[in-house]
């Protein structure tokens, strides 16, 4: 019997795993990792598939937009599924509401608090006009903590980050006239920064005793959605534009038409007013194709500042210092510098694999009372090694490589033109756009001149029937490729 129940959760998983490549097929990348990312299956039963996500606002949005395309995906990989039931994993039923925190006197602005044990820096007084953190979500505007130790004094500054933290120092400590770079967008991939100067400019701000929200795009949607249904989005519009500074993470995933328009609302009303806006996404503004195009034209109208990849000596910084504050709590935990350059060298993704890279180090130096040589590095961080993202290619990127090694201008890829000089580079660009990124056929196409999803899907078949009949040609494409990703 225990064969036949492992078969069948296999067997379930399989059909999961199906479901949601077609589901990523038919929705394209961008909406599929906004919406249906953090959707898992937990359980199938009496012909109910019973799927759940991390958040209530994801569960409402999925069951209001999707639920019939879940379904009906469902209903074609298995017939054993005639319903689908979405839950809220970590709940029975509610939520709770956050803990409130009974306020403190106030604290130096150049005090930094590294324990968790203390109340948040940002909570200095009861004579603020609204203490937005300290919101519970029946307010409907549930500003997201900031986290105490990413203060400025916490950031390392490096080659790739210092235009970046340059900016963000000269926002948070701007406090008479006109708000600077209105908006500051900062944008990166993973892991590199632009968190910890979100949460860095709030705390200066709100050290300076002005009114500081910080959300989420997930927050910022949940808000707008819960006001409407509680009919109060009239004073969610008042609350979120009485404050000083905004600052929105994340904005890559805010969704819906209904949505969209009020976060452009809202931008304006702020700019107009003056306030200081500041925004962060994994993409440029002109990349988030997503998103109304007068948003995008709002957010790209300030300062926009890519948070480029670490560098080697940045991430040996960045890993020295963590071990020094490491080594306050644990003595002991000594880490030689050849390790250290090491392990610069072998993780270049971001800066949360370094983190966990520290941690396996200090595991391994107090679960074995051994030192740290660079063999035991070697087998503590393997996995990290092994598993590296490879680097994002852009399509801006491909475009303007093959228009250089074929000696056209990127404007004639982008152009009707139809000779023979510009056709093969332009299907060449649309093949390595389609198998080096994530974006859709759809996506694709109108980032090449607004073409139609067909086009591109003729490019990219031309172009493999290409390669495999012209040796030269998949030669040419394949230096393309190591190119581009190096």
């Amino acid at each position: 019997m225990s064969g036949i129940a492992a078969s069948s959760e296999q067997s379930a998983s399989d059909v999961w795993a199906r479901v949601k490549r077609r589901l990523r097929a038919e929705l394209g990348e961008d909406i599929f990792a906004s919406w249906f990312g953090r959707l898992e299956l937990d359980t199938i039963g009496d012909g109910c598939a019973y799927l759940t996500v991390p958040t209530r606002f994801l569960k409402s949005w999925i069951e209001s937009h999707y639920s019939d395309r879940v379904l009906a995906v469902y209903r074609a990989e298995t017939a054993h599924v005639e319903r689908v039931s979405i839950g809220v994993r970590s709940t029975l039923g509610r939520e709770p509401a956050p803990v409130r925190r009974a306020p403190e006197a106030p604290r130096p602005s150049n005090v930094t608090t590294l324990s968790g044990a203390g109340v948040p820096a940002e909570q200095k007084s009861l004579s603020a006009p609204i203490q937005f953190d300290e919101r519970n979500e029946a307010s409907d505007l549930g500003g997201a903590p900031l986290d105490q130790r990413l203060t400025f004094d916490s950031f390392i500054i490096g080659r790739s980050n210092a235009l970046a933290h340059a900016a963000a120092d000269r926002v948070a400590h701007h406090q008479t006239g006109p708000a600077l770079y209105n908006p500051l967008y900062l944008h990166a991939g993973v892991g590199l920064g632009k968190t910890h100067l979100l949460h860095a400019i709030g705390h200066e701000v709100r050290a300076q005793g002005r009114r500081v929200i910080y959300l989420t795009a997930d927050r910022f949607m949940y808000g707008f959605v819960a006001s409407l249904k509680a009919q109060t989005s009239l004073a969610f519009k008042e609350r979120l534009r009485g404050i000083d500074l905004l600052i929105i993470d994340d904005v890559q995933f805010i969704q819906g038409k209904q949505i969209q328009q009020e976060f452009g609302h809202t931008l304006n009303a702020l700019i107009d007013a003056g306030r200081q806006i500041v925004v962060a996404a994994d993409r440029p503004p002109a990349d988030l194709e997503s998103l109304d195009e007068r948003v995008r034209s709002r957010l790209a109208g300030g300062l926009v500042v890519e948070v480029g990849a670490l560098d080697e000596a940045l991430r040996a910084s960045i890993l020295t210092t963590r071990i020094e504050a490491l080594k306050g709590v644990h003595p002991t935990f000594e880490v030689g510098p050849n390790v250290v350059s090491y392990v610069a060298r072998a993780i270049t993704a971001n800066g949360r694999d370094l983190e966990g890279a520290v941690n396996r180090l200090l595991a391994h130096a107090t679960l074995t009372s051994s030192a740290i040589t660079l063999e035991t590095a070697e087998t503590a961080i393997r996995d990290l090694v092994r598993n590296r993202e490879p680097k994002r290619v852009k399509i801006e990127d491909i475009q303007k490589l093959v228009a250089s090694r074929y000696n056209v201008s990127r404007s004639d890829i982008l152009s009707e033109r139809r000779t023979a000089a510009v056709v093969r580079p332009r299907q060449i660009a649309m093949y390595l756009s389609k198998v080096l990124t994530l974006r859709s056929l759809p996506e694709i196409g109108r980032r090449f001149g607004g073409r139609d999803h067909t086009t591109v899907l003729h490019a990219v078949r031309k172009i493999e029937k290409a390669i495999g009949e012209d040796n030269a040609l998949s030669d040419e494409v394949e230096l393309l490729k190591r190119m581009l990703q190096e």
